[in-house]
């Protein structure tokens, strides 16, 4: 039973802690930014390190070509039965800009003291992703080293991309489709509630963005000359933009809601508890008053709820100084997040008939696609997201909680169309980390405990049937 085997293994993990800081501190250093064609090889070496560090603890590690950033795949299988899990993360991270707003170089990691007494680990990929995807690479090298195996079957499958949409690695998943079998995928790159409670994302928010481009005159108009006579294209698009929303704070475009599920009352009860107020959540950013729908709860309007935002504007004259026209057109990037229940395309068809029907005359509406996916919700009674949730209580010693994320993981939705699999979402990282931000970190008991708990998890689910 490989739980029975489990306190040895979290000894070696506390044992070998300065060690694993090192291996992560060495990946660290490599510059694998993936939007900047200048670090293409680094991506390159970022990749080769860790299939090499990967196959130093029994798998079969391989580094595959993309049309972009390579991927590796690795694979450690046992006896025929057990559970097979995939595990995702990315080695590639984001641009390092502004770099004099950083306190020290970008990559040259760093463990150092928070202005709250926290231990940190500051570089860039700290967190997101290289700190988290090293918490399982470390739990599946501690199984190795005290046991000689692992509990369960893993495949671990890490790309260069995911910072930029992760445009080549999803060609590469379907085509590789039948190599990728699991029971389900385990996903590194989410985090907790706070600094001392672990959480589990059992849903994620789909995206639909869109851009409006509101056309008029043939071109430019001097306000003297057709003032109050000339369709102002800045006008058109804010009256329709201003009208998307109600003084309830919904959305006013027909259908929007269809589909749109409330969350089960246990589960609703158990977010309300975690009591998140205007004073916690929206002060430190300089805020104080909810802003989406009235009856709803803070925490409802942020995680499980469809939104709609304006992201940009852009029309006229923005320079220095003034001048005095009437712009041919204005244009407006619009963003929605959408809940399981609702269709990115149907949402777009919703939108562009919403301002199509609201256009005055002389004016027309030309819209440009830029990104869509589905929203992803996981069943609440999914027996491994019940022994993973028992393991993060256990070794945090607070009840982990099952909770909702705003954000977007395309990746995990690709894995759903594409492999059919499901995906435990577990991580360790906190609202403060700055991921994509100067000064990134990652709180050394997140990578510490974040090891730790891997390895309860990867004992508990070798309980769960298949």
């Amino acid at each position: 039973m490989a739980n029975a085997k489990l306190q040895p293994v979290l000894d070696h993990i506390d044992a070998d802690f300065d060690n694993s800081l090192v291996r992560l501190f060495d990946l660290l250093r490599i510059k694998s930014i993936s939007a900047d064609p200048a670090f293409a090889e680094d991506c390159k070496k970022a990749a080769d390190h860790l299939a090499k560090d990967i196959e130093t603890i029994g798998f079969k590690a391989e580094v595959r070509p993309t049309a972009g950033h390579p991927a590796i795949v690795a694979k450690a299988n046992g006896n025929a039965g057990r559970p097979h899990v995939l595990f995702y993360g990315h080695y590639d991270v984001q641009p390092v800009d502004p770099l004099n707003l950083w306190h020290r170089p970008p990559f040259e990691p760093v463990v150092t003291d928070h202005a709250d007494g926290r231990k940190i680990i500051v570089a860039r990929g700290a967190e997101d992703d290289k700190g988290q995807l090293m918490t399982f690479v470390e739990a599946c090298r501690a199984w190795k080293k005290v046991t000689g195996s692992l509990p369960v079957d893993v495949t671990i499958l890490i790309e260069g991309e995911e910072e930029v949409g992760s445009k080549n690695f999803v060609p590469f998943l379907e085509t590789n489709k039948d190599e990728f079998k699991a029971d389900y995928a385990l996903v590194c790159d989410t985090g907790m509630w706070d600094p001392n409670t672990p959480a589990i994302t059992t849903s994620l928010r789909g995206l639909m963005y869109d851009e409006v481009t509101i056309k008029a005159a043939n071109r430019d108009l001097h306000s003297g000359v057709f003032g109050g006579g000339a369709r102002n294209p800045i006008r058109v698009l804010t009256n329709i933009l201003g009208g998307l929303f109600d003084d309830s704070g919904r959305i006013t475009i027909p259908g929007f809601y269809d589909g749109v599920k409330d969350l089960p009352p246990d589960i609703l009860a158990q977010w309300k508890a975690l009591n998140l107020t205007p004073e916690s959540f929206l002060k430190p950013i300089g805020l104080s008053i909810p802003a989406g729908e009235k009856d709803r709860l803070l925490i409802e309007q942020v995680s499980s709820r469809p939104t709609c935002d304006i992201n940009g504007i852009v029309g006229g004259y923005t320079g220095e100084g003034s001048k005095t026209v009437i712009p041919a057109e204005a244009s407006a990037k619009v963003s929605f997040r959408l809940v399981e229940g609702q269709d990115p395309q149907k949402i777009k068809k919703a939108f562009r008939d919403y301002v199509t029907a609201r256009l005055p005359g002389d004016c027309k509406a030309v819209f440009t696609e830029h990104s869509s996916g589905a929203a992803i919700a996981l069943d609440w009674n999914m027996k491994p997201l019940a022994a993973a949730k028992r393991a993060l209580t256990e070794e945090w010693g607070k009840e982990a909680l099952l909770v909702g994320s705003g954000a977007s993981i395309p990746i995990v939705a690709d894995f759903k169309r594409t492999l059919g699999l499901d995906s435990l979402l577990i991580g360790f990282g906190l609202d403060d980390d700055n991921i994509h931000s100067p000064n990134e970190k990652y709180d050394l008991k997140s990578f510490h405990k974040g090891i730790r708990s891997w390895a309860r998890i990867l004992a508990a689910l070798a309980e769960v049937p298949r």
